[in-house]
């Protein structure tokens, strides 16, 4: 399970280095906040991808005029939270309503995409083209990067008119290139690295794991591991 008090200082510290060294003591509703977090099992990398979304938006906003305190954090570090439990397929526990014991809920659905298929994947492809320009990816994985963008270029075009069972072959085909692109970089990781990322992603879904079925809870570390690799590198989520 969660270390609550080692959860709670490395949101403290994380939070300190966001306000750029200001320090505010989680204590209180505050501490509160944070524990509820814990107790859902929030990863603390999920929480803190939470604090950094509502940081972005501060820091839009202008120049800040005072720090910024956890509670105003919730609803990001909630809505990634969502993201990642989709993502890895993960179900909430809520209480039974009769009082019962505790149940498995599955998670709200995702909301509408905001944008068109199309837009979507020329976003994916101008990330794709920024990495394979960038050291982000130090040369290991150029060749991997080209491929993706030659496989996402037609599918591109035939996004914007495709409707019914043509559009789901274009998203089961998007799906297929961005899993190929993982396996590709997984693989050029250091053995440490994915033994790393391993260890990372059954911290997170420690929990949950009582609850889980053997190939549920397999089929949720390898998604949590995807996840943890893809963010590492950057890449952009080719779901749509």
């Amino acid at each position: 399970m969660i270390d609550r008090d080692a959860y709670c200082r490395e949101i403290e510290a994380h939070l300190c280095r966001k306000n750029d060294g200001h320090l505010i003591r989680i204590t209180g509703p505050a501490f509160e906040r944070v524990m509820s977090w814990a107790d859902q099992g929030v990863p603390l990398k999920v929480a803190q991808t939470g604090i950094d979304r509502y940081f972005q938006r501060y820091y839009k906003k202008g120049p800040r005029r005072r720090p910024v305190r956890v509670e105003f954090c919730d609803a990001d570090v909630l809505d990634a939270f969502d993201e990642w439990r989709r993502a890895v397929g993960v179900s909430i526990v809520v209480p039974d309503a009769d009082g019962g014991p505790h149940v498995e809920e599955p998670g709200p659905a995702p909301g509408k995409a905001r944008r068109s298929l199309r837009a979507h994947l020329e976003g994916v492809m101008a990330r794709l083209t920024v990495l394979r320009g960038s050291d982000k990816l130090r040369g290991v994985a150029d060749e991997a990067l080209d491929v993706a963008i030659r496989a996402l270029e037609p599918l591109r075009h035939k996004a914007e008119h495709v409707r019914g069972d043509e559009r789901q072959e274009v998203l089961d085909a998007v799906a297929a290139v961005g899993a190929e692109l993982l396996t590709a970089l997984t693989a050029a990781l250091p053995d440490s690295d994915r033994a790393t990322f391993a260890a990372d992603a059954r911290r997170e879904l420690e929990p949950f794991r009582a609850r889980m079925p053997d190939d549920a809870y397999r089929q949720a570390l390898d998604a949590a591991v995807a996840r943890l690799v893809r963010h590492h590198f950057g890449l952009p989520d080719f779901t749509y």
